[in-house]
């Protein structure tokens, strides 16, 4: 499954160049460069990335302001970006709820590093790792096998491939149709009573009551989120 990151950052530029690094090493990346297009993308992508990189200067809103709403609603990692190399800045955005930070100007490679770090320890697992354990839940990520309470559970292609992107973002909630855009990849044969098939198919696998499951729950009248532990 392809990791989604925001670039925060009016330096078009330089938006650019981090997107064109962290697409060739297999990320997907979006930019916009105001701390307002910022949350509104999170918000309307349901925070539907796996890390924001955020500059400090911004105009309108600064990168501190928009740290403390994403930290209100969403726990998603956050890079902070800064020109200036200030201990206060540094302390005062980690005190905040930045996951790390990186002084301009830096190299590619360094970034690069950083970005995967951050992914490996939101996601839980990253290219390497194998398993994603959630409750009596475990998901194999080298075998595509799923156990719940150490038995075998038998799942499609299809079905692994929903339940791990659904695993991978506990807590937040996707429409359908960016569950069908992100497993399917495939934004023009979206099926809205395809979706709900998978889930139901899904639910009778894997939950102890299907009637009433505790791992893939439903937002009534949104869509669909994997609870936290």
């Amino acid at each position: 499954m392809t990791n989604r990151i925001l670039i925060v950052d009016d330096d078009k530029d330089l938006c650019a160049l981090i997107q064109k690094c962290i697409r060739q090493e297999g990320f997907e990346a979006a930019s916009v460069h105001t701390g307002a297009e910022g949350l509104q993308k999170l918000r309307e992508s349901r925070y539907a990335f796996d890390l924001v990189i955020l500059d400090i200067m911004l105009p309108g809103a600064n990168g501190f302001q928009v740290l403390s709403e994403l930290r209100r609603e969403s726990d998603i990692p956050v890079l902070m970006l800064t020109a200036k190399d200030s201990e206060t800045d540094k302390v005062s955005g980690l005190r905040m709820g930045a996951d790390d930070y990186l002084t301009k100007p830096f190299s590619l490679q360094e970034l690069l590093a950083r970005v995967q770090s951050l992914v490996r320890r939101y996601t839980g697992f990253y290219r390497n790792a194998e398993t994603l354990h959630v409750g009596k839940l475990c998901l194999n990520t080298s075998e595509r096998s799923v156990t719940v309470d150490g038995n075998a559970v038998e799942l499609t292609s299809r079905e692994f491939d929903l339940l791990l992107f659904l695993a991978q973002h506990p807590g937040q909630v996707f429409t359908k149709k960016q569950i069908y855009t992100q497993v399917w990849q495939d934004d023009y044969a979206f099926d809205d009573n395809n979706i709900m098939a998978f889930i139901s198919k899904l639910r009778k696998k894997i939950e102890p009551d299907a009637e009433h499951p505790s791992y893939i729950q439903t937002v009534r009248g949104v869509g669909y989120r994997f609870a936290k532990e």
